[in-house]
C-alpha cells in the first residue's frame, strides 16, 4: 500500500513556505552552497532545493539534518514544544470542569 499524499491548506502550505526561506537563509549567511549543505546532510541537492522551496512532501528526517549541518539541530525541539491549548485543557480538568 503506497502511503497517502498529504495536502496542506494554501495558509499551511505559506508557513512551510517561510521555513523553507529561514533554511535558505541560514545556508547563505554561512556561505554554505547548496552542494555543500546536502552533501554534509547526507541528502540530494534537489531534496535541499525542494527544503527551501518549503516543500511539505520532504522527510522530517531530511529538514532534521540540514538544521543539524547548519548548528541548528535545537531548534528541532521547538516543535510542538509549545503547547499552550493541552495546558489550557489539562488546567480546565484540575479545576474541575470537565
Amino acid at each position: 500500500m503506497s502511503p497517502k499524499k498529504q495536502i496542506l491548506f494554501p495558509k499551511h502550505q505559506k508557513l512551510f513556505e517561510l521555513v523553507g526561506e529561514n533554511f535558505k537563509l541560514a545556508r547563505k549567511r554561512r556561505k554554505l552552497t547548496m552542494v555543500q549543505v546536502a552533501e554534509r546532510a547526507g541528502i540530494d541537492r534537489t531534496t535541499l532545493y525542494q527544503i527551501e522551496k518549503g516543500n511539505g512532501s520532504v522527510s522530517m528526517a531530511a529538514y532534521f539534518n540540514v538544521l543539524r549541518v547548519l548548528g541548528l539541530q535545537d531548534d528541532f525541539l521547538k516543535l510542538g514544544g509549545n503547547d499552550e491549548y493541552g495546558r489550557k485543557l489539562q488546567d480546565l480538568r484540575l479545576m474541575g470542569n470537565k
